[in-house]
């Protein structure tokens, strides 16, 4: 097993509009790539699960051209709020670099 941080060049967060969070993770070729993407281990449903949400709030693309994983989600508060944390959505990848992959 290896951590996602391990396998993937790149994993961040930003806003996707006020109200959204997207995740980009990317990997340097398309044999990382497939590894993950075949192992089941990031998913729609994992995302949710790491982030305490229903399935069907997780949106979720392959990317395959890019060699790329992307996730958005609902911000739990809307930018700006007085209770957000993170304005800008760049500290919220976390939960997601120690997914392990086969």
């Amino acid at each position: 097993m290896t951590q996602l941080a391990e396998l993937a060049r790149l994993i961040r967060s930003k806003n996707a509009g006020p109200f959204e969070l997207t995740f980009d993770i990317m990997f340097d070729d398309d044999e990382t790539y497939q590894r993950v993407k075949n192992s089941g281990a990031l998913s729609r449903e994992v995302v949710a699960q790491c982030y305490r949400l229903p399935v069907d709030a997780v949106k979720f693309f392959y990317c395959d051209h890019a060699y790329a994983i992307k996730a958005s989600i609902p911000r739990p508060y809307f930018q700006g709020d007085p209770r957000d944390s993170d304005g800008h959505g760049g500290q919220q990848y976390a939960p997601l670099m120690s997914i392990e992959v086969l």
